[in-house]
């Protein structure tokens, strides 16, 4: 009977360890390749490990190019754009869901067929706007062009229907009023999926490429992906200096991983609040 138990178990954990392994194995290979010569990376068969470890790579990378540059632009874009579209999302979502006005319906359907357009189809527009307001080439344009989200909207949206409408109702006949009802009541219980938002978000701005480098051309507003691209062209490592690309690559996602770590404790505790809840 203790094997029928432990058999299951023991083989749903040594599966999801497999397949944990073979997703972090393309970041282990990327940060010990920048430890490794330009031969031993094209070595064959590869090695896991290399067999002097050069640590000075590193220290090499960071130097040939402005990389806290790069990350702080990247850092102070994506944080910005993460904050103002976790604002007009909930704002969006809680008309959508809990407010009764005209035309709602239509509302709903318009931003759910702004889902199924994809973000290049509105590249041009976009780009016509900006030049008229003057924005090219700033990061308030960067930072505006991006502030609203339809998959945010819908997110937020779906996590606000899965809250009961009386708890909204018994907020209003307690006097309180529409943003009292969603940043102390709506937010915290749906708090899960604003930090998937943020993650998602976050990552989604920080690793941005063509739409930065299309209305920004000054240097000193590069983000981390177009840095990696003028390191790795311009600057002279393209297929000469790998081990220095691995290392650039892999100090650029560090802030990447110390969001997740910071985000994934609260994403857990908040899902198994809300299966709490669902049970009771």
């Amino acid at each position: 009977m203790i094997a029928r138990r432990v058999l299951p178990n023991l083989t749903r954990h040594l599966l999801l360890l497999l397949i944990g392994a073979l997703m972090a194995f393309p970041f282990y290979w990327m940060a010990t390749s920048g430890l490794k010569t330009n031969d031993e990376i094209w070595q064959f068969p590869p090695s896991f490990w290399p067999e002097a470890p050069k640590w000075g790579n590193y220290l090499e990378a960071w130097k040939a190019a402005p990389f806290w540059r790069y990350m702080t632009n990247s850092i102070g874009v994506a944080s910005a754009i993460a904050f103002i579209q976790v604002i007009n999302s909930a704002m969006i979502a809680y008309a959508l869901t809990h407010m009764k006005f005209r035309l709602k319906g239509l509302l709903t359907a318009i931003i759910m067929v702004g889902f199924m357009v994809p973000n290049i189809a509105v590249y041009l527009p976009s780009y016509i706007i900006l030049a008229n307001l003057n924005l090219l080439d700033t990061y308030t344009g960067l930072i505006l062009s991006n502030s609203v989200s339809v998959f945010s909207i819908f997110l937020i949206r779906q996590a606000f229907l899965q809250v009961s409408h009386e708890m909204v109702e018994a907020g209003q006949i307690d006097g309180a009023s529409h943003g009292r009802i969603l940043w102390t009541i709506l937010l915290p219980l749906t708090r899960s999926s604003f930090a998937v938002l943020v993650l998602i978000t976050f990552i989604e701005q920080y690793n941005n490429y063509f739409w930065p480098m299309l209305i920004t051309k000054n240097p000193d507003l590069q983000l981390v992906s177009a840095g990696l691209r003028s390191f790795f062209v311009e600057g002279g490592a393209y297929g000469l200096k790998w081990p220095l690309i691995m290392a650039g690559s892999s100090f650029t996602i560090a802030p990447l991983i110390l969001l997740f770590l910071l985000t994934q404790k609260t994403i857990m505790q908040s899902v198994n609040l809300s299966a709490g809840v669902n049970k009771g």
